[in-house]
């Protein structure tokens, strides 16, 4: 039998992220954090946190922000040995302000030259679960198809393929994004989605419109904000109320959530005991600034 040499493995762009420590704007803050932002390495982190085996693959421009990066992703005991470093592309960038959103440097990064000459160096092999998101597809026409490439290989290698929708309305048209994301979500078989999300797309309103949606959907998770989650599996229909938490800032609560999710999955729990333990990394992100939690908190 194959030893799986990752439980997880994530795949998507990751920017330094600044932001306040406290939840002050960007203007006043006295003091700010640097540190890595991006969709899906949040997922990694966050499932590393909770033991899963985890690895990133993306681009990162060979620069000193790039540097930081991989030491830090490696510092939370995630596998970065497969990142390309890439000396005509820099890092993105993107700043965080609590309360007045975020603002993005990512025009030309590293990431958005992902193409599918980089799927070679994917380190898919004995992998049990491959995350991307939407995302991907919308930083660069070559990422998009570097992204539908890597989800057939993986199909092909028996990988489960988990998707989040994450619909990024500054990086392309309503229009674009409603085609491209529902044939991302129809190639996977786990699927992420907010119920918000997912009516701005597709005018879906509840969970069950989107479960209509997606019926041959092996195992669906639609997120409501803070009323909770509601999954759908060959077992049935599961719903689990959000924690209730003071919300500092909710970017990154969504690949929190996912984090989690997949941590349970990977250890065979539950559907009700996944989305507790997806709403237990939300909660946790939910009360700070930063994407992700400092792991000196338990989960």
């Amino acid at each position: 039998m194959t030893v799986p040499q990752f439980d997880l493995l994530t795949v998507g762009e990751t920017m330094a992220l600044v932001t306040p420590f406290a939840g002050d704007s960007i203007i006043d803050a006295a003091s700010l954090r640097l540190e890595p932002g991006g969709a899906e390495s949040n997922v990694a982190a966050h499932a590393a946190a909770l033991g899963v085996r985890s690895a990133w693959f993306s681009r990162l421009g060979d620069d000193p922000l790039g540097v930081r990066l991989l030491r830090q992703l490696a510092d939370r005991r995630i596998d970065v040995s497969s990142v390309v470093t890439d000396s005509l592309h820099p890092t993105g960038l993107y700043v965080k302000s609590p309360g007045a959103g975020v603002s993005y440097y990512r025009a030309g990064s590293a990431a958005s030259h992902l193409s599918p000459d980089d799927l070679a160096l994917v380190p898919l092999d004995g992998v049990r679960v491959l995350h991307v998101s939407g995302i991907t597809a919308a930083i660069s026409p070559s990422a998009h198809s570097f992204m539908l490439a890597l989800i057939e290989s993986a199909r092909r290698a028996k990988v489960t393929v988990s998707f989040d929708v994450n619909d990024r309305r500054q990086l392309w048209s309503i229009e674009t994004a409603a085609a491209a994301l529902d044939v991302l979500a129809r190639r996977a078989d786990l699927v992420f989605v907010g119920r918000d999300e997912a009516q701005r797309l597709w005018g879906t309103a509840s969970a069950a419109d989107v479960r209509d949606r997606f019926a041959e959907t092996t195992e669906l998770v639609v997120k409501d904000a803070e009323f909770g989650a509601t999954a759908y599996t060959a077992e049935g229909e599961f719903f689990e109320p959000s924690e209730v938490v003071t919300v500092v800032d909710a970017v990154g609560a969504g690949d929190a959530f996912a984090g989690g999710y997949l941590a349970a999955r990977l250890a065979d729990e539950s559907v009700g005991e996944r989305l507790r333990a997806g709403h237990r990394r939300a909660a946790l992100t939910l009360q700070t600034t930063a994407d992700l939690v400092d792991e000196r908190m338990t989960p």
